[in-house]
């Protein structure tokens, strides 16, 4: 399970969205995650869909790839298609049975909610998938340089989110060496009930912790050794510039945004 993790993996490719400046994607997800949100019919679905499986044939990611990483949030799916169906009351019942009722109503809002919860999770996914950790940082630093006029430290939070991204797969391998250790020496995490894993859980915590900080405290040194400070003064290797592609891609997330609206008009 730990290995499906994908969050925060970068898969190096020179595809069309991978050459896409960093703030061009940025603002794409976030016009994808709008777009989702106002969407209201079958027809809107359906076309958020088909930009997202467009979006991922263009980014030659492996839809394996894609499919591990929904699998730790599986049940965090389910449990909204549940809570949706049962508690979500409409005028058209399809079962009752004492104090369950499912309705269509339920039925067709559960749908809806997991699709929009899954293209979401897709969405951010492309977004870690195409970018490095390191051109991120530089788009998140630039989208947010204005705020440097009213001296919020934009350069230690665009490294912050860098560095949290970079250690999610570390942490992860981390944690599966340290499960693999315990296990051989008769640690048991798969069998028992829900209180007895949790309490197998627990041995892992500690080393867990002391890795991280020592990793923390080795990047630190390492930072320190090599004389880093952020802000002002710091020159970039790449210097980042919106090209025609990016102009492009602005174009097509308007679309998106027009393309919901008329189809939700035409739901209605």
């Amino acid at each position: 399970m730990l290995k499906d993790i994908t969050l925060g993996q970068f898969f190096p490719g020179d595809t069309a969205v991978h050459r896409l400046d960093p703030r061009t994607k940025l603002i794409l997800m976030v016009t994808y995650i709008t777009a989702l949100f106002i969407s209201s019919g079958i027809y809107s679905y359906i076309f958020m869909f088909f930009v997202l499986v467009t979006c991922l044939t263009i980014s030659r990611i492996k839809p394996i790839a894609v499919l591990r990483g929904l699998r730790p949030v599986f049940i965090i799916i389910t449990i909204t298609v549940i809570l949706n169906i049962f508690f979500i009351r409409g005028e058209t019942v399809l079962f009752k049975f004492h104090f369950i009722v499912v309705t269509k109503e339920g039925l067709q809002n559960a749908v809806f909610m997991a699709s929009r919860l899954i293209m979401l999770i897709i969405s951010t996914f492309l977004l870690t998938y195409t970018t490095s950790p390191i051109t991120l940082t530089d788009g998140i630093e630039r989208m947010l340089s204005p705020l440097k006029r009213i001296k919020l430290p934009v350069h230690e939070f665009a490294l912050l989110m860098s560095i949290t991204l970079r250690m999610i797969p570390t942490l992860i391998e981390e944690t599966d060496k340290i499960m693999s250790a315990q296990k051989s020496r008769g640690a048991d995490f798969e069998t028992g009930g829900l209180i007895k894993r949790a309490k197998a859980i627990l041995p892992l915590i500690i080393p867990l912790f002391i890795s991280a900080f020592r990793r923390a405290d080795e990047l630190a040194t390492a930072m320190e050794s090599r004389c880093y400070h952020g802000g002002e003064g710091r020159t970039k290797l790449k210097v980042l510039h919106f090209k025609s592609g990016d102009f492009i891609a602005f174009i097509f997330g308007a679309f998106i945004i027009a393309s919901v609206v008329l189809l939700n008009r035409v739901s209605l």
